[in-house]
């Protein structure tokens, strides 16, 4: 079985609140993107984990794939194996959800190889132990994502975006953003119900005026980079400009693909981590059943 597993973006994030556990309460939207990892799964008699592609990862015990092939197993009590070979192309450490994405997929898909027969609602509980963008990462869509990542509100979008993606420095640490954020003055909070009207209508114009990532000032004093990768999308013409998720990854909206591929290939002359992508529905999708 062959799987595409999207990244996403954040349009919006925003931090409501803290449990008396340390987990931040969130309140995002969120949606896939067709910048994908593809993820190979094969029939073995044991469980092994292959990588390739860029940025290519060691394929240890800390491979989210891996964990979540373990996961699934200790979970239902199958004792199958199998070849998990992942090709990587979304970006390390830059807020697209990868390791989710791969995790999600890999949940999925042995799910159906190994005949484990858990529901939609079951993967999605399993992947939140995994990691909060799990459970999204296996859904797909334009969600507005609440709680811990398991709060899943399914919205509608009236269009697809182009979008250029720049990762302009490495990745951060979540953990160390989120420091900064409680230590930092209060910061410019989203209109997330206006955002999902501005979605849900195509009106670019309200999108731009409602969106903010309440990190990415702090992330930006972290890595300057961040800013000044905001700025070349908006300069290149990008109608918004916006970090995804912790960073370090930044993405413009154009109105038009031609417009996004010219702005592609302005900035992707100066770096190379740049990509043309686009939102999209779906985050998993079957490539070979």
């Amino acid at each position: 079985m062959q799987l595409e597993a999207r990244g996403k973006i954040n349009w919006s994030l925003d931090i409501t609140g803290l449990r008396e556990d340390g987990y931040h309460l969130m309140d995002m939207l969120m949606q896939p993107v067709t910048l994908a990892d593809t993820v190979t799964l094969l029939p073995a008699e044991e469980l092994f984990l292959t990588t390739d592609g860029w940025p290519l990862l060691k394929a240890d015990e800390r491979h989210l794939a891996l964990r979540a092939a373990r996961l699934l197993r200790e979970h239902t009590g199958c004792t199958r194996g199998a070849h998990i070979h992942v090709f990587k192309r979304i970006p390390v450490g830059a807020g697209m959800g990868g390791g989710s994405a791969d995790a999600a997929a890999v949940l999925f898909g042995l799910n159906r190889l190994w005949e484990t027969g858990l529901t939609p609602a079951e993967l999605e509980a399993l992947g939140l132990s995994l990691g909060a963008d799990v459970p999204f990462c296996l859904r797909g869509g334009l969600t507005r994502t609440r709680g811990i990542g398991e709060q899943l509100e399914p919205l509608s979008c009236a269009r697809c975006y182009p979008l250029v993606v720049i990762q302009p420095c490495r990745g951060l640490s979540t953990r160390d953003v989120f420091q900064a954020w409680h230590a930092s003055d209060g910061q410019a909070h989203p209109d997330t119900d206006a955002a999902v009207s501005a979605l849900a209508q195509g009106d670019l114009s309200l999108l731009r005026r409602s969106l903010a990532n309440v990190l990415q000032p702090v992330s930006v004093r972290m890595r300057p980079e961040i800013g000044q990768a905001v700025n070349k999308l908006k300069d290149a013409g990008a109608e918004v400009a916006l970090m995804t998720g912790s960073g370090s990854a930044v993405f413009g909206v154009f109105r038009t693909p031609s417009r996004a591929r010219a702005a592609f290939t302005a900035l992707s002359f100066h770096r190379r981590s740049v990509f043309l992508t686009a939102t999209c529905a779906e985050s998993i999708r079957v490539l070979e059943p």
